[in-house]
Order: structure tokens, then C-alpha cells, then sequence
């Protein structure tokens, strides 16, 4: 294990926002899989690993990888569907997941509906109203200065997990929605309809009160553990990963899942049938672990924490009282604190590696109030990654225009009166910054010319139908106009 020399902290840290710098080593076993972005870790800064004395997982999007976009399209039915059965319009059903146009690290305005793509600074690179997006004076219009304060978070909410998906891709189809119905007015900050005003921040709250409620009603993990091979992948490679792991140091489990759906997905992922050849037992999931601790609530976890408790793993509930005693090999702990978890394991903050998916509650918090070191599982980096392999003649070329830029200027000072024509220069970057664009967004511009044609041949359909109900009536007129004809021949 001393060669897997990486620490990947503050990959996407808003807060300190680096570059991707170093392939360290990749996680598959055959030198063919070498090339294969999804086996490779890239690192911020080499760490040593025989200094690590304890390794610690998440669960969710960590050793469980959930299935895109089957596992997204199953949390955006039962958001839709939840936000129908409070009230919402019936036609909110028509609209599907498409998984090419939500990603994660969106930002949603409440007081606009817009969804923005913003840089760690708070300038705007990417702004929608719906599924359309604005350029130029629309974006100039709600954001004068093309920046937002990321810390005003009444206003701006930031879609970080990769739970936020449905999430997200909800926000799009529900502005959609109201702005092409015609049974309400489109509003700056929402929509009227008589007496009814449906204002963005409405819409957000109900949003999240679904979220919340697909969560805490537990109809989303048991969707999911009536169908594991269906939402979660099954990679062999887990239970070889951990044992090898164990042979070296500690492990620990701390996820926020409660612990019948843990037990469900730990199963599923570790317990693999013994063969009938070796005559070797199951090996249960619980060993390869040193510690399991449920029901985290982190970020609270790596804080105050809450009350440490042991659960019994026959009935699933936890036990009366706060659990003060040394580790039992074996039990399963919820609640608790980071501090609980160095305290049974008898580590201390660098001496622990933690790996998670979520870039504040894992990442960001473990390492600034615990000294964790810290691993980030980001698979939404992989697109990223082969655009950048794909195209990187793009990004040199661009960073050949930047340099000769600066020969213009470098021996001028604030006594020159030269100013020398960067016109051509200033033209080129656009083109090759707008082909950049054009590489990750070429995907989205198909989707919306899509939408654009399905729009065009539904309101060829909906004037098809006015004019067959308009000869319709023509024909009923002259029918009664026959009938009427008739009538006065025979008196």
C-alpha cells in the first residue's frame, strides 16, 4: 500500500480551487486498464502512506456506486411524483429524466429560477431559465455584473451531491413547465395564476420538502433494495480492495444511511457466495471492517457529533443510553462524533485517510476541523477529463495566444503611449475558447435544437387540430343549414 501515494483534498474546493496536477497510480489490477480515466487518482499533494494508520469509507457513491442514470431517473419519479400528489399540475408527469443536461455543482437562484454554473469566485459562466439557455443581455438583466455573492445562501442554493441530480434537473422542468402554460403569467420571480402567485422560493421549498420526504420516508432506498442489480454496481474489486487494506491498517465505515439499508447495500456489495471447490464460509461484511458507524449526520459528525449508540442488529433499533466502553469487534455504532471514532480506534487526525463523494460534508469538513487526510470520488470528472485529453491542442493553443498576448505589453510601462492592435489576437481566443465550449456543450446544443423541433412539430399538431375542428364546424353548419332548407320545403 506505500505506493498509493495520494491525497486529493481540495480538488473542487471552493475555497481554494486547484488543478487536477498528478496521475499517482490506478486501481485496477491489469496494466491494460491503465489509460482508463475511471482507474486513475490524481493528487494535490503526495502523501505518504506509511503514515496512515487507519482508513476511512463512505458509503453512498463511495463503495456503493449507484447506476447512472438509472438511480437518478428513480429519484426524479419520486420527486415529481410527490410534488403531483401535493397539488402540483397532473402534467408535470410527461417530463422524464434526461441525464446529459443536469451535472453537479450548480447553482439554483430562488429569487429568479435560474440554474447558474458559476466559477469560484461567484462569476457567472453558465446561466438557464428552464431548459433555455441565456446569453448576453438576458444574463446582463438579472445579473448586472455577471457575479453573485455564493454566500448569501437565503438566496443561492448549491446543488454539490451527487443525490442533487434529480434534484436539479426538477428546477429545469419545472420553470419549463409554467413558462409554455398559458394558464399562467409569467412574473420576474414567478408565476400568477388569478389569485395564486407561484414564486420560485415557493417552488424550492417544495422541492426540498419532497427531497426531504423521498428520504426520511425511505421510499427511495426501498426502491432501491428491491432492485440492487438495477441501481447499484456489483465490483468485485470492493471486498479485495478492503482486505488488502485491513492487512495494513485500520478500517472504519461511517455513512449517514440508517443501518438495515447499510446492512442491505453491504451485503449485496461484500458477501460474496463461497465456492463449492474451497469449502470456505461466507465471510461477513461486518469483518471487513474495524468499525461501522451509522446514522453519522454528518457534516454534525465531524462537530459536537450526537449520542453515541449501539444497535441491535436483529431488530435494527438502537439500544438505551449513550455507549462509554471500549471497541467491540463486530458491533454496529451509530450516532457518535469523529472524535469517538479516533478515540475507539485509537488514531489521531493525520493519521486517518477518509474517502467520500461529497466535497463539503466528506471532504471539506474532515480536513479543516479534524486534520483528515482526505480522498474525493468524483466520477462527474471523467467527461471533463477526456475533453481535455480529446482536445488539449485547444488548451495550448490557448495558452500559445496568452504568451504571445503578454509580448505586446512587456516592455511598456505606464510612460508608453503605444497601444499595440491585439484585435487578431483577441478574435483567435474567442474561436478556440468558443470551440472549448462547444466540447462539452455539444450535447446540449443537440438537446435544445431537439426541443426546439418537438416544440415546432407540437404546435403544428395543435394548428392541424384548429383546423380540423374549425372544417368540423363549417360541415355542422352546412348540415344545419340543409336541415333547415329541408324543413321549409316540407311546410
Amino acid at each position: 500500500m506505500g505506493s498509493l501515494a495520494a491525497e486529493a483534498v481540495g480538488i473542487m474546493d471552493p475555497e481554494n480551487p486547484t488543478k487536477l496536477e498528478t496521475e499517482a497510480v490506478h486501481l485496477s489490477d491489469g496494466g491494460s486498464a491503465r489509460n482508463h480515466l475511471p482507474n486513475r487518482v490524481f493528487v494535490n499533494r503526495s502523501l505518504n502512506l506509511e503514515n496512515i494508520k487507519c482508513y476511512g469509507f463512505d458509503m453512498d457513491y463511495t463503495l456503493a456506486i449507484y447506476k447512472s442514470p438509472e438511480y437518478e431517473a428513480l429519484g426524479f419519479e419520486l420527486l415529481r411524483d410527490r410534488l403531483v400528489s401535493i397539488g402540483y399540475p397532473h402534467e408535470l408527469l410527461r417530463y422524464d429524466y434526461d441525464p446529459e443536461f443536469p451535472t453537479r455543482g450548480l447553482v439554483y437562484d430562488t429569487m429568479y429560477g435560474n440554474l447558474l454554473k458559476v466559477d469560484s469566485h461567484g462569476n457567472i459562466l453558465v446561466c438557464t431559465h428552464g431548459f433555455s439557455h441565456l446569453k448576453g443581455d438576458d444574463i446582463h438583466n438579472y445579473y448586472p455584473n455577471l457575479f453573485i455573492q455564493r454566500d448569501d445562501t437565503e438566496r443561492f442554493y448549491i446543488l454539490n451531491t451527487l443525490f442533487n441530480l434529480s434534484e436539479t434537473y426538477l428546477y429545469a422542468c419545472l420553470v419549463d413547465f409554467f413558462t409554455s402554460c398559458t394558464r399562467y403569467k409569467n412574473c420576474t420571480q414567478g408565476f400568477q395564476h388569478g389569485d395564486l402567485f407561484m414564486s420560485f422560493r415557493s417552488m424550492f421549498q417544495d422541492v426540498r420538502d419532497a427531497m426531504d420526504y423521498v428520504h426520511d420516508s425511505g421510499s427511495l432506498k426501498d426502491r432501491t433494495i428491491k432492485a440492487l442489480e438495477m441501481y447499484v454496481v456489483k465490483d468485485p474489486r470492493i471486498p479485495v480492495l478492503l482486505s488488502r487494506v485491513k492487512e495494513v491498517a485500520k478500517v472504519f465505515l461511517a455513512t449517514n444511511s440508517d443501518y438495515s439499508y447499510t446492512d442491505a447495500i453491504m451485503k449485496y456489495l461484500l458477501e460474496v457466495p463461497a465456492s463449492v471447490k474451497s469449502g470456505a464460509p461466507k465471510r461477513a461484511w461486518r469483518s471487513f471492517f474495524d468499525l461501522v458507524v451509522v446514522d453519522t449526520r454528518k457534516p454534525l459528525f465531524f462537530g459536537e457529533g450526537t449520542v453515541l449508540r449501539q444497535v441491535d442488529t436483529l431488530t435494527g433499533k438502537l439500544r438505551m443510553g449513550t455507549y462509554t466502553g471500549d471497541l467491540q469487534h463486530g458491533t454496529i455504532y451509530s450516532g457518535g462524533s469523529s472524535d469517538v471514532v479516533c478515540d475507539l480506534l485509537d488514531v489521531r487526525g493525520k493519521e486517518i485517510l477518509y474517502v467520500g463523494d461529497h466535497i463539503f460534508t466528506d471532504i471539506l469538513k474532515s480536513k479543516k476541523r479534524q486534520g483528515w487526510r482526505t480522498f474525493l470520488v468524483a466520477p462527474d470528472l471523467i467527461k471533463e477529463l477526456q475533453v481535455w485529453t480529446d482536445k488539449r491542442y485547444l488548451f495550448e493553443e490557448l495558452k500559445g495566444l496568452d504568451v504571445y498576448l503578454a509580448e505586446f505589453y512587456k516592455h511598456l510601462d505606464s510612460g508608453s503611449h503605444e497601444r499595440p492592435d491585439i484585435s487578431a489576437i483577441q478574435t483567435r481566443m474567442k474561436m478556440v475558447t468558443y470551440s472549448m465550449d462547444i466540447c462539452y456543450r455539444k450535447r446540449e446544443g443537440e438537446r435544445e435544437r431537439e426541443r426546439e423541433r418537438e416544440t415546432d412539430r407540437q404546435t403544428e399538431r395543435e394548428r392541424g387540430r384548429d383546423r380540423e375542428r374549425e372544417r368540423e364546424t363549417d360541415r355542422e353548419r352546412e348540415r344545419e343549414r340543409e336541415r333547415e332548407s329541408e324543413y321549409q320545403c316540407v311546410v
